[in-house]
């Protein structure tokens, strides 16, 4: 099993202790939505086998990693390497790419729409870079939506995005749509459901939004937001702000993201 090629992770567990069950559940998600071929994940009792006899008498969740390279895949084909950057050890995945910001608002997921709403995204051109399913805290609101402070529906607005998890999502588009930030924009529909109803009754907020500020999703107005609500929302991801060549009529100073952080 160790041989095949892709990712084999391998939960080391005691008899005593048993595996991790929540992680069980985890990666057999991820490994569905992977793919079956790329994903490999087994378990292993310590006590059972003699070269994990250094992971014996420790009640501490122990995965071990084994990745090998399909020789047919180019070095720009690898999403994940290894690298050095003043003398630590980093995980890079994706150099640099054209991103923007996506919330699933608490509603939506309460409502158990998540999973519809990301296969939407998903049909629509979109590459989900990260996927974080987190509750907000009020101090992160407060921040995020600053530039709405002096508004009447603030405060029920920041109450609502710390009421329950949200899924945060990393969004780019495949080579051909490079404007990631407006098409999501298009694809949410107007801020408030009551008008995307009416005016793009097939956009998300239409369909899952019910009233202000309950309008399912959120997306970052303009380039100079994405990288502001980015930096954070993610604050060990690190963002690309040199001058790249990019293609004709495209701002070379988009939000570009490497990831350096996969905790």
């Amino acid at each position: 099993m160790l041989s095949s090629k892709g990712l084999t992770v391998v939960d080391v567990y005691q008899g005593w202790c048993g595996p991790c069950k929540p992680v069980v559940s985890l990666f057999q998600k991820m490994r569905t939505e992977v793919g079956l071929d790329l994903l490999h994940f087994a378990l292993a009792e310590a006590d059972r086998l003699d070269v994990l006899e250094k992971y014996r008498g420790k009640c501490e969740p122990t995965f071990l990693f084994y990745a090998i390279k399909d020789e047919a895949l180019s070095d720009e084909d690898e999403c994940v390497s290894h690298g050095k950057n003043n003398g630590e050890d980093e995980d890079m995945v994706s150099s640099e790419r054209i991103c923007t910001l996506a919330i699933i608002k608490p509603d939506a997921v309460a409502h158990g729409k998540t999973d519809e709403i990301i296969m939407k995204i998903q049909e629509a051109g979109f590459e989900i870079l990260t996927n974080e399913e987190r509750t907000m805290t009020e101090a992160e609101m407060r921040l995020f939506y600053q530039h709405r402070a002096g508004e009447e529906a603030f405060e029920k607005l920041v109450h609502h995005m710390c009421s329950g998890p949200s899924h945060l999502l990393i969004l780019t588009r495949t080579e051909g749509f490079e404007d990631v930030v407006t098409s999501w924009r298009t694809i949410m529909g107007p801020c408030d459901p009551n008008v995307a109803r009416r005016e793009q009754p097939e956009s998300l907020r239409a369909q899952y939004g019910t009233e202000m500020p309950f309008n399912a999703v959120h997306g970052s107005r303009d380039r100079e937001d994405a990288d502001r609500e980015l930096a954070l929302l993610f604050p060990s991801l690190k963002f690309s702000d040199k001058d790249t060549e990019a293609p004709q009529g495209e701002s070379s100073t988009q939000p570009r993201l490497k990831i350096t952080d996969l905790d």
